[in-house]
């Protein structure tokens, strides 16, 4: 038997009192989100959910996220997490998809009504039997006669269940893809898959039980949901909770707690260095008490990396990893030599190849597709067989779609993406090589590089930029830049300016949006 509700449960157990989560002035400890937890897997058994079950969770990063998700692991049911920030169209595909039978919604904000779209999704999907609505405050009645409140749900539930047994090898979470190649998968991540990657990010960072996290990344997430919320709780750990990532908010949360470990994407450790306010705040004091900074999701541009590493005087570990695995594979590590740029050494347990198309292995410095295979690989893409073959090979390899390099002494370099690769006039140009380029000009804050169609060369070769603040190069000048310092083959023949670039929720540019 191995459940992930075990991260949770042993700690309630070995540390009942010690803080597990902070939001403003709310405290729980562990005792309490287990306690809270135990009502939730009690309500759903009592309605009939049990093993094998899926049970759908928009949440933001609230206490509510991880009590309702062991609460469903509790009950031996599987989570599906669900982006805050989908449609009620979106959401509905997921359910329908998913085929839960239970949908916890966040009752949301006026700028984001979660509920009301939650509600929507819920009547388009006729399999899924209840809709329970998280409100803010337990006492609030339910916004409408087809939901009932999580306080509902749960009354006169005992706080104490035994948790369901369940095989390591049943599927625990799933979550959903982006969809960058078509209608978003499901990937089916067992109850070993997320239990191995919680302990082994505890190892790979040496967290322990006097570290206080800033989870600003969000738990419907992989990267958050394993890295920080499993990881944390698996070694009694305290998380401040982040909402919704705001550069002011995260260094006023870091000020206050006593901040040690942090782990973000690349467009949070830009806008954490290139936030106009930050000498409201005790940098010395922050960088005082943080020991620890990951970066995962995409690749960081190696000026942000240097200038948060000296702004706040610690070292950024990065790493890679994807849904399907759990997430992490490779990352850069304590007891070894970092080298910026690089996502590190595949981690315990993993191996990493770097392949041709023919499937052979490459040679040092030549790039080739990433594939993956160990403890952290998903089972498969739920109901899609087909998906699933041509993901993983016989032999249990993930092709993970990545275009990467690997040195002579290992160390794996993240190249682009094979679906971002621009091919222009026959020649491969890869957009992150333009990226980190465009962000060593003095006027330049963020960039992104897109394929473009082109009738004479079949694809063009794009940037979308963002200047400083401050900042007035014009297209003109940044083109006569592009062209003393990128390959004439490669340089961008197309710029422009913007404010803001699309981002997910997760901080990764939505370059398909920049592309049609």
């Amino acid at each position: 038997m191995l459940n992930l509700a075990v991260v949770l449960e042993q700690t309630a157990r070995d540390f009942p009192d010690h803080t597990a989560l902070v939001l403003g002035g709310t405290r729980m400890s562990y005792a309490e989100v287990d306690a809270a937890a135990a009502q939730v897997a009690a309500a759903l058994s009592a309605r009939g959910i049990g093993s094998g079950d899926r049970v759908a969770l928009s949440c933001p990063n609230v206490p509510f996220f991880p009590v309702v998700y062991f609460g469903i692991l509790k009950a031996g049911a599987v989570v599906v997490p669900l982006n805050v920030l989908l449609t009620d169209r979106e959401i509905a595909y997921h359910l329908q998809d998913s085929a839960a039978r239970v949908y916890f919604c966040f009752e949301g904000t006026e700028e984001l009504p979660m509920a009301a779209s939650g509600r929507a999704a819920f009547a388009s999907a006729p399999d899924c039997e209840h809709f329970v609505v998280i409100t803010q405050d337990p006492a609030s009645p339910a916004p409408s006669r087809e939901a009932t409140t999580l306080a509902e749900f749960t009354r006169g539930m005992p706080a104490v269940f035994e948790s369901v047994a369940t095989a390591e090898g049943d599927t625990a979470v799933v979550l959903y893809t982006s969809g960058t190649t078509g209608r978003p998968k499901g990937a089916e991540l067992t109850h070993s898959n997320m239990v191995h990657n919680a302990l082994l990010a505890n190892r790979q960072f040496d967290m322990g039980a006097g570290d206080v996290h800033l989870l600003a990344l969000p738990m419907f997430h992989s990267f958050g949901q394993t890295v920080q919320l499993n990881a944390s709780f698996a070694c009694g750990a305290t998380i401040v909770l982040l909402p919704r990532f705001e550069a002011g908010a995260a260094l006023e949360a870091m000020e206050r707690a006593g901040v040690t470990f942090f782990a973000g994407v690349p467009t949070m450790y830009w806008a954490l260095l290139t936030y106009e306010a930050a000498g409201a705040h005790d940098l010395a004091a922050i960088a005082r008490n943080l020991r620890m900074a990951v970066c995962g999701g995409s690749a960081l541009p190696s000026e942000v990396l240097s200038g948060f590493e000296h702004r706040f005087n610690v070292p950024i570990l990065e790493g890679y990893g994807l849904s399907e695995t759990s997430p992490i594979a490779t990352f850069n590590r304590l007891d070894r030599p970092r080298r910026p740029g690089s996502i590190g050494l595949p981690v315990w347990g993993v191996e990493v190849k770097v392949v041709r198309t023919d499937g052979s292995s490459c040679d040092p410095d030549e790039p080739g597709e990433i594939h993956v295979r160990g403890h952290n690989v998903m089972k498969g893409y739920l109901n899609r067989p087909e998906a699933t073959a041509e993901a993983i090979d016989p032999h249990g390899w993930f092709r993970t779609g990545d275009i990467a390099r690997r040195d002579t002494d290992g160390y794996l370099y993240i190249i682009d993406r094979i679906k971002d690769l621009i091919i222009r006039g026959g020649f491969n140009v890869y957009p992150r090589e333009l990226e980190e380029a465009l962000l060593t000009h003095p006027g330049i804050s963020l960039a992104a590089v897109v394929g473009v169609p082109h009738a004479r060369h079949g694809e063009e070769v794009k940037a979308f930029v963002v200047r400083k603040p401050g900042a007035t190069v014009t297209e003109d000048e940044l083109m006569v830049w592009c062209k003393q310092n990128m390959a004439a083959y490669k340089y961008p023949r197309l710029v422009e300016f913007r404010d803001r670039l699309p981002m997910t929720a997760t901080g990764k540019i939505l370059k398909r949006e920049l592309a049609d």
